[in-house]
């Protein structure tokens, strides 16, 4: 592993537990040459989901721009980041299980959805009208009035 400070290849490892429940190994090291102490973390390797955009390219799947897109519709609303990145955590952790490597972008939208409905309306509102492209204030109303029936 090499050293952020000194850029050296080799240290030993001071400190290792489990982390993430048990889904991650935090690891304390020591680099040899500059002996200053650096933190990493080892995951299991899993194989990579390629997202079907609307315009039919391909991209992988990242989950730091799920979880940006969740931030923006959350912001000023008082949604814990700890809950955003279980949503992005427990949406990833869906797709690995599905087994298909390719995802049309369209399914991920209305994972997230699904899930910010429930954490806080108005956040979900935000992300729907981004995702669903609303046009006009009728398209708006639309939505807003099939969430109110549901209550």
């Amino acid at each position: 592993m090499r050293c952020p400070y000194c850029a050296h290849l080799e240290s030993k490892v001071v400190d290792s537990r489990p982390s993430d429940e048990g889904a991650s190994i935090r690891r304390r090291r020591e680099c040899l040459a500059c002996h200053k102490r650096f933190t990493t973390y080892e995951t299991m390797e899993s194989l990579p989901l390629m997202v079907i955009k609307k315009d039919g390219s391909r991209q992988s799947f990242d989950k730091s721009k799920l979880l940006n897109g969740m931030i923006r519709a959350c912001e000023k609303r008082p949604v814990a980041f700890s809950t955003l990145e279980a949503i992005a955590n427990e949406i990833e952790q869906s797709l690995q299980n599905d087994m298909d490597r390719e995802i049309p972008s369209a399914k991920i939208g209305e994972l997230v959805m699904d899930r910010l409905k429930s954490v806080d309306e108005v956040a979900y509102v935000r992300f729907a009208s981004v995702y669903r492209q609303f046009k006009d204030i009728s398209t708006f109303m639309a939505e807003l009035n099939k969430l109110l029936a549901e209550k």
